[in-house]
């Protein structure tokens, strides 16, 4: 009789992995489902940084520029990189909400992009005496930054899965769209009404002047210009971003409510991060003036595209807002005799 093979005693279970210091696992590659891209993220970012650093610092005439381009150029790719590894690794985790990259990892993305658009449109307009801060150079620069928007969602978000157009409340122009356009148009004057009081008590409190991103021009011809590039392509471009992309992204995450004011103060916060004053405390006066006055009008936007449903809405509302400013900006202009 064969006598029975002892058993196989049972292996040792791994032992539990010692904790690391505050911050560690997010440097480091270990399990990670896409480490070269990770690594790309994080190595291209902070030389690209460096590169800024030094290029600003240098003082050298010749050589800041060239040095300014490679380092946004590798920026950007580092930012692209972290905010693709990102995604990757929440759908590997098996995230259920949404799997895709931050929101604000995407709009960080867009600015070192977009500002080497502005640059690839300013040499040529400058070689056919056209100014970039023109009408047609404003227009141009925000046809290209709605291309961005559009074309940093497609590769990081919808490419990827993590969400469609369709549940971005993008949908095709038909009839029910012009509807849903018209719907925002309607709320438009009543946010506008109930933005004067707020901007009434800021000019007492903070007696600065905020300075319009697409200023009057006096010239009807340029007013068009600039009434196209207001009320039209850049309420297209930041729909898509904030409330399409980050509104639903936020409200799939950590529900409506959160969503539209997380949304809300992260819109009105993008639009002062590039003002200036004369001193600190007119540049601090003057953001806080930004806004707080954009903060409604942003509210009411998120809260249009989560009841509506569609990006139609607050493209409507967005426009006709914008829209309104520049007219009364305009004939402001005209009737001090700007114009």
């Amino acid at each position: 009789m064969i006598p029975p093979e002892p058993a196989t005693p049972p292996e040792p279970e791994p032992p539990a992995p010692t904790p690391g210091p505050p911050g560690a696992a997010t440097f480091t590659i270990e399990g990670r489902a896409a480490p070269a891209l990770f690594v790309v993220g994080w190595l291209a970012s902070l030389i690209g940084l460096g590169v800024i650093a030094v290029a600003l610092l240098s003082g050298r005439a010749d050589l800041a520029p060239i040095l300014l381009l490679a380092g946004l150029v590798l920026l950007s790719i580092g930012l692209v990189a972290g905010a693709g590894s990102q995604g990757i690794e929440r759908r590997a985790r098996g995230v259920l909400a949404y799997r895709g990259p931050s929101p604000i990892l995407v709009v960080v993305a867009s600015i070192p992009i977009s500002l080497l658009a502005v640059v690839a449109i300013g040499v040529p307009l400058a070689l056919i005496g056209l100014e970039v801060d023109g009408p047609i150079g404003q227009l141009a620069s925000v046809i290209a930054q709605a291309l961005i928007y559009a074309g940093l969602i497609r590769l990081l978000v919808v490419d990827t899965g993590a969400l469609s157009w369709a549940e971005m409340g993008v949908r095709r122009m038909d009839g029910r769209a012009v509807g849903e356009l018209l719907s925002g148009v309607m709320l438009a004057l009543p946010v506008i009404v109930l933005t004067i009081p707020v901007a009434a008590v800021l000019s007492v409190v903070f007696p600065v002047t905020p300075v319009s991103p697409l200023p009057p021009t006096g010239e009807t011809a340029g007013f068009a210009i600039q009434l196209i590039a207001g009320a039209v392509v850049a309420p297209i471009g930041e729909e898509l971003l904030f409330r399409g992309f980050a509104t639903t992204a936020w409200a799939r995450s950590f529900g409506a409510r959160r969503a539209v004011i997380q949304g809300g103060v992260f819109f009105a916060l993008v639009h002062v991060l590039t003002i200036t004053g004369n001193t600190a405390g007119e540049a601090v006066a003057l953001a806080v003036v930004a806004f707080a006055s954009r903060l409604p009008v942003a509210l009411a936007l998120g809260w249009l595209f989560l009841r509506r449903g569609t990006i139609w809405a607050p493209i409507g509302l967005h426009g006709t807002f914008n829209g309104l400013l520049l007219i009364l900006g305009e004939v402001a202009y005209r009737s001090g005799g700007g114009g």
